[in-house]
């Protein structure tokens, strides 16, 4: 026997060697430690197919979901109605501001970095910030509030990334029991209405899409004057606290308790509120477990003999009442319930509902209440567990007391017949059992789809009325979510928080370690382009319009405009297909039946209040920005000129209207940092006229143009050569919209030069005077600031290339002939029975119920309302870059034969060829595009003049630098006085200005109407020396 071998004993006394390095080597080979069972046995894995048991629980989800447990107000991310995301900081001392911007450089949204904006001084040092929420106002009050309960109150007003404080927390009390377990904004007053609006389903009728819609009733209760809110929060020690905002805009705060506590079985540990019927309902979780449902209405206490008063004018007195009506345990064990129930008694997540309407039975149902219990497994433990959550849900029944037994009266005096008192009581339905840890519970489509969020990253939608799951199926003949039609999330990544969009169509999550990630909808079926079907197209088409519907609604209130970045991102990638921004845009006019012809329209007023129309010029700028130093597509180009001249005629309007709430009675234009920045704008205004004067000369000298609008065979080739060419000069011109804004610039830019002559007439003989008073000069005066910017504006004003006059009155004739030609030609349709009905006449229908509604109320007739709905179309058609309609042909002829060559005799074509249109950015050939880059330019669209990166403004255009916004002290993201200069970029196109401020009242006034984009799009704050081209 070797060194490396040993001997055996058998059983009948002989032995047998055994080599046992070969013999370990061998068994080494054959299996390893973890493939062998307790006694050494190789296990067979093609015995049994055991499931593989899950990975253990994050050491954050379980943190996460004790935080859950503990207390009720702990959202750490919220997500605006205006598009701010904001969250946490890891150290929870401070909040991160984020939102979505599309990338300069080619168009493509993402999430912007965070930009911190520090909170008042946390004391004791111990404190954290716990929970976020947003208001629904137009300035985005952001509610903020530590784990004892001190409540700060923070404002977006014009950056979307910049808060300025509204109330500090400095006079809360620092105690545990009035740490916040449930909070509340109270929605807005709808303005002239009393109903919400829900655009769909799109519903397919074998041909085109059908969009219905629906009313909700908007309940209370409302804060008495409109766009602004309150915050309802209930305290562990059972108060009732309102912070409303008074009308001097201070913060007022009153209390009411609700809930008497005496021990700690009597805490409340989460709440949640919302608006039913005009009252507040509110359903309550106490450390005793039992859930308890109590009413509340706020009495705003307005005297009734100021109710002629003007709104706002009233001091606010406002009192509180409550009454409790139903009571039970959230910790009821049932049959169906899961055997792990027993181990489930925390509650993490509760959430109030109020009562719905169910469309499909036109029945109401009762309030609801939902609970989440969560469980997550051990990891020492034995058995093969999972995550799981239980979803308990909970009616609020009304019931009326039966009558009692008449034989009853007989024993005692007759009392007063009155009707039984309503009584309440809780119904528990059957729960919901999901093998996921729930992390955040969000309702959808006015309340009738309930959305949870669940720690895996992945959503689930579910319908309120049965719970029963939906948009899990493909569905394009009723289309109600784009989930339906192929949208879907992608690349789920675990997560503690979620907070979704306004549209609900992306979210954003706070990962486990703790970065903060947007989670957008992709399209997951054909190619976007290439191989889509046309029944696929039409209905991605529907799904995006139903889903940006619920946003642009709300566009035509003063109170709000809902950001819709998101659906706009989602819409970035069909753009390949240069049709679908002009058939989306249809879809969407169409379904909000959006008046958009206004050819009989000579006072604009309704025009420039149409903030639908200016939604889709936004639309379309957007989708044809390729980038800030590409080439824009014809309908961008269209868009972005269309959305300037809108901007400058409303800006010279209101500058020359001074409101009654400026102290004194002070005009914007006696102030020079309004003049100054009114003669920039009538500088673009007058380039901009000169540059489509010259542009409709080059039309007229090509001879394939004059050979089209010549030969009616040709006619219909005219869209599509003006599109080759990128020329949108003569759209600008037939659309009745556009050639409303053009006519309007007119006019203002001839009040401006008539002003700007007398004023500076004014002051040159003051300054006359003071010199004959004085001819020795001893004590010479400098010409005021206001008096160089009127000399600035007329210098602007006076030196066009073209006379302003003539080309409104050229303008004015081409309305005048179009208005004729439409009606000679429908009329003549209608002559014939209607026979020459316009295409897509179904489309008409639907979107000249919006102008021609009026019409038909008046008593037009039927011939009447069909011509507008007729002229309706060709207008549209214009807007989205179609040929105009045949009748337009003979105008055209007139126009580029009579009326264009009288004008073009007062002017010099040479002069207008050679001309500087530099501020306009309508030059998209390569080398002007280059030259743009490297010199690092753009064009401040409120003042408009040229800004450089390293801060100076064209030489040119006699422009200084305004005071930068950030130079102010006191501000939430922290910059100390000079230290950061700042500009504003729109999100949604790139677009720059200056981060200006005033101190003077007509500036401020003129300035605040500048708190958005020209394109409705949101400013976002950054250091100029991040602005790269």
């Amino acid at each position: 026997m070797t060194t490396h071998g040993m001997s055996l004993l058998m059983d009948g006394g002989g032995s047998m060697d055994v080599d046992v390095d070969n013999s370990m080597h061998a068994m080494d080979a054959s299996m390893a430690l973890d493939d062998v069972d307790l006694f050494g046995d190789p296990v067979m894995d093609n015995t049994m197919d055991l499931p593989v048991r899950p990975a253990p629980p994050s050491k954050q989800l379980q943190q996460r979901l004790d935080e859950l447990r503990a207390r009720g107000c702990c959202q750490g991310i919220a997500w605006s109605r205006q598009g701010t995301i904001a969250s946490i900081s890891k150290d929870r001392r401070s909040v991160e501001l984020r939102f979505l911007s599309c990338r300069p450089g080619n168009g493509v949204w993402e999430l912007s970095a965070p930009f911190p904006s520090s909170v008042h001084p946390l004391t004791p040092p111990a404190a954290q910030v716990v929970h976020l929420t947003w208001s629904a106002t137009s300035s985005s009050e952001l509610a903020i509030i530590d784990d004892v309960g001190r409540i700060s109150i923070m404002n977006c007003s014009i950056t979307i990334n910049k808060l300025h404080t509204v109330r500090k927390w400095d006079i809360d009390p620092v105690d545990d029991l009035h740490a916040v377990v449930g909070c509340y904004w109270l929605p807005l007053i709808p303005p002239n209405r009393q109903y919400n609006i829900m655009y769909g389903p799109a519903v397919w009728n074998q041909t085109e899409y059908r969009y219905e819609n629906s009313l909700t009733p908007a309940y209370g209760p409302f804060h008495p004057n409109q766009g602004r809110s309150a915050l309802v929060c209930v305290t562990t020690n059972g108060l009732l606290k309102l912070l409303f905002s008074q009308n001097n805009n201070r913060i007022e705060e009153t209390a009411l308790e609700i809930e008497s506590v005496t021990s700690s079985d009597d805490l409340i540990t989460h709440a949640s509120l919302c608006s039913d019927k005009h009252m507040l309902i509110i359903a309550l979780a106490t450390a005793s477990k039992q859930l308890r449902v109590v009413q509340a209405t706020i009495g705003w206490n307005l005297p009734s003999a100021d109710k002629q008063a003007p709104p706002g004018s009233m001091t606010l007195r406002p009192t509180l009442n409550e009454r409790h009506v139903a009571v039970t345990s959230w910790l009821q064990h049932g049959p169906s319930e899961s055997p792990l129930d027993a181990s489930m008694a925390q509650l993490s997540l509760i959430e109030m509902l109020p009562s719905a309407a169910d469309r499909a039975t036109s029945v109401v149902v009762s309030p609801l209440v939902l609970t989440v219990r969560s469980h997550l497994p051990l990891d020492n433990s034995p058995y093969n567990q999972e995550c799981q959550s239980i979803i308990d849900r909970y009616e609020v029944l009304f019931e009326q007391q039966q009558n009692v037994h008449s034989a009853f009266d007989q024993l005692g005096p007759k009392h007063n017949s009155a009707s039984p008192p309503k009584t309440t009581r809780l119904r528990k339905l059957d729960p919901i059992i999901v093998p996921k840890i729930v992390v955040s519970i969000h309702t959808m489509q006015l309340g009738r789809v309930i959305c949870f969020a669940f720690s895996d990253g992945t959503v689930q939608y579910r319908e309120r009325f049965t719970m029963n799951e939906v948009f899990n199926d493909r569905n394009a003949n009723t289309i109600s979510s784009l989930h339906q039609v192929g949208f879907q999330y992608t690349n789920p990544t675990p997560c503690l928080q979620v907070a979704f969009s306004p549209t609900n169509s992306s979210f954003v999550q706070v990962c486990e370690d703790w970065d903060v990630k947007w989670n957008s909808m992709q399209y997951s079926m054909e190619d976007p382009i290439e191989t889509m079907p046309d029944n696929q197209y039409s209905a991605v088409l529907a799904a995006l319009s139903v889903a940006i519907s619920s946003a642009v609604a709300i566009q035509s209130t003063v109170i709000q405009q809902s950001n819709c970045d998101d659906i706009l991102a989602l819409a970035r990638p069909f753009t390949r297909n240069p049709d679908f921004t002009y058939a989306w845009v249809r879809q969407m006019t169409n379904m909000l039946k959006v008046p958009v012809d206004y050819s009989d329209d000579t006072h604009h007023d309704s025009l420039m209040r149409n903030t639908h129309l200016q939604f889709f010029l936004s639309v379309l700028n957007h989708l044809g920005f390729q980038g800030e130093f590409q080439p824009r597509s014809f309908g961008g180009k269209f868009a972005m000129l269309a959305l300037s001249v809108r901007n400058i005629v409303i800006l010279v309007t209101i500058a020359s209207n001074a409101p009654t709430s400026i102290k004194e009675k002070l005009n914007p234009l006696d102030e020079p940092e309004v003049v100054d920045a009114l003669a920039g704008c009538s500088k673009w205004a007058v380039d901009l006229l000169s540059w489509l004067t010259d542009c409709l000369f080059q039309l007229a000298d090509d001879p394939k143009f004059m050979s089209l609008i010549a030969d009616p065979k040709r006619f219909p080739e005219l869209a599509g050569y003006l599109r080759s060419q990128g020329d949108v000069s003569l759209h600008l011109l037939l659309c009745s919209s556009t050639r409303g804004f053009l006519s309007a610039a007119c006019r203002r830019l001839m009040h401006l030069d008539a002003i700007s002559q007398r004023a500076t007439y004014f002051y040159e003989n003051k300054a006359q005077l003071q010199r004959d008073a004085d001819p020795a000069g001893t004590a010479p005066r400098p010409p005021s600031a206001l008096f160089h910017a009127y000399q600035k504006l007329q210098r602007y004003t006076s030196s066009s290339l073209i006379k302003i006059p003539e080309f409104e009155k050229l303008v004015s004739s081409l309305s005048n002939d179009i208005r004729a030609a439409y009606q000679t030609s429908l009329s003549g349709l209608v002559a014939k029975g209607g026979g020459g009905r316009p295409q897509n006449q179904g489309n008409v229908q639907q979107q000249g119920q919006g102008q021609g509604q009026q019409g038909a109320n008046n008593g037009t007739s039927a011939s009447d309302q069909f011509i507008k709905k007729a002229q309706m179309h060709c207008e549209l058609d214009m807007l989205l870059a179609a040929n105009p309609p045949p009748c337009f042909r003979e105008v055209l002829v007139r126009f580029f034969g009579s009326s264009l060559p009288a004008f073009r005799a007062q002017t010099d074509p040479a002069k207008l060829y050679f001309g500087n249109y530099t501020l306009l950015e309508v030059d998209d050939d390569p080398k002007s595009l280059a030259a743009r880059r490297s010199m690092g330019r753009y064009i401040d669209v409120f003042k408009r003049v040229e800004l450089f990166n390293n801060g100076r403004v064209s030489s040119l255009k006699g422009n200084q630098p305004m005071k930068n916004a950030a130079s102010g002290a006191g501000h939430a993201n922290g910059h100390s006085e000079g230290a950061v200069p700042m500009w504003r970029r729109c999100v949604r196109c790139a677009s720059v200005m200056e981060d200006v401020y005033g101190q003077r009242p007509g500036f401020v006034f003129v300035l605040g109407q500048q708190r958005k984009c020209p394109c409705m799009g949101s400013w976002g704050l950054l250091p100029r020396s991040t602005v790269h081209p």
